[in-house]
């Protein structure tokens, strides 16, 4: 693969790159570039984080980058997730860490790295106060919204402040060429890019997917707000769902006749199934028009859009897709189930 397939590869399916031109350079200069994602260890894994994020990391691997999944078990303890309790979090990230092997992320050049590994360096520490002393706190709590606070948080709990920092440092102390997340993650690499500046030190360029909107749909929420979200089971489809689960899930999703503002099914259908397939089949009863074929998300939705495919046709295809693309992973739990039953009873109690 030469360096303009690696950019085509890398640049499909994303919401924004900065910048376009730092990629392409990273591509030319001939060396192995690095690449990371951060995630709060914080419960079951969704379909956003488990098939979008984990198509790109997977993209980044067929470029030849190292990949570094960092498991930020601090950044959720600030973040308040299981109660604060670290050696849930831990366990929780020994579960992500089989998710994404599940995934197909069980390759040579993915390495899995936990906050905790950097939070025992003085190193680490001292970019997390240049950092600090090279924002404003202003600036800080505009960043909290990547860590899902408001500004106000931060009154009660000073902790929240260093998150910011924090996340900008993980970017730096592991010499990070390329820092990629959803769109939600925005500001801390954007503030991991303007303190480079300040600091002289190496700018990484960030790299944005799309957010996969709830099963609810987005209607007149903003695309963060609408987001999927593990923390309501109903409005998210897990990588551990079964097919009943899903085409169950999936049968009450927002999908209005004719309409792809807004419409989780429709961005399913861009934003996985057309990632992972080059021709999708919707089947439907020859007394209903018969099956159709499409080779791009772009016909289906003109499809769609011109009242000439039924919401619970494309939900059904939605359905069987989804399924499909998530067997290996079931299988994966069936033989290592551990980690897995660990989080399943912390997060639904049973």
């Amino acid at each position: 693969m030469n360096a303009e397939e690696k950019l085509a590869l890398l640049m499909r399916n994303t919401e924004e790159v900065i910048t376009k031109d730092e990629l392409e350079a990273l591509l030319d200069s001939g060396r192995q570039p690095r690449a990371y994602i951060g995630l709060e260890p914080s419960g079951l894994v969704h379909i956003g984080t488990g098939l979008i994020l984990t198509g790109k990391l997977k993209d980044f691997c067929d470029c030849g980058f190292e990949v570094i999944i960092f498991l930020a078990d601090w950044h959720a303890y600030i973040n308040d997730k299981f109660g604060a309790d670290m050696e849930k979090i831990q366990a929780c990230g020994r579960y992500f860490e089989d998710a994404f092997r599940a995934l197909g992320l069980d390759r040579p050049n993915v390495k899995f790295v936990y906050a905790s590994e950097l939070t025992g360096k003085r190193e680490y520490w001292e970019k997390v106060l240049r950092i600090a002393k090279n924002s404003s706190v202003a600036r800080i709590k505009r960043a909290m919204t990547i860590m899902g606070r408001k500004e106000e948080d931060a009154e009660t709990d000073s902790s929240k402040l260093l998150y910011p920092a924090m996340q900008a440092a993980d970017i730096f102390h592991m010499e990070i060429d390329v820092a990629f997340a959803g769109i939600d993650q925005r500001k801390a690499h954007m503030l991991a890019r303007d303190v480079a500046e300040k600091l002289g030190w190496k700018k990484p360029t960030a790299l944005h997917t799309p957010l996969l909107t709830g099963l609810s749909g987005a209607q007149r929420m903003d695309s963060i707000e609408a987001k999927m979200s593990k923390s309501n089971p109903d409005n998210c489809i897990f990588i551990h769902d079964t097919a009943d689960d899903i085409k169950r899930k999936l049968k009450k999703a927002y999908c209005p006749q004719g309409d792809i503002a807004g419409n989780p099914v429709i961005d399913i259908f861009r934003f996985i199934i057309f990632n992972n397939y080059d021709k999708v089949t919707i089947e439907r009863a020859e007394k209903h028009g018969g099956s159709l074929e499409f080779a791009s998300h772009q016909e289906l939705e003109t499809t769609f859009r011109e009242n000439k495919l039924h919401p619970m046709d494309l939900k059904d295809a939605a359905a069987k897709y989804l399924s499909e693309l998530l067997a290996p992973a079931q299988k994966y739990f069936e033989k290592k189930p551990e980690n897995y039953e660990t989080v399943r009873k912390l997060v639904l109690g049973k």
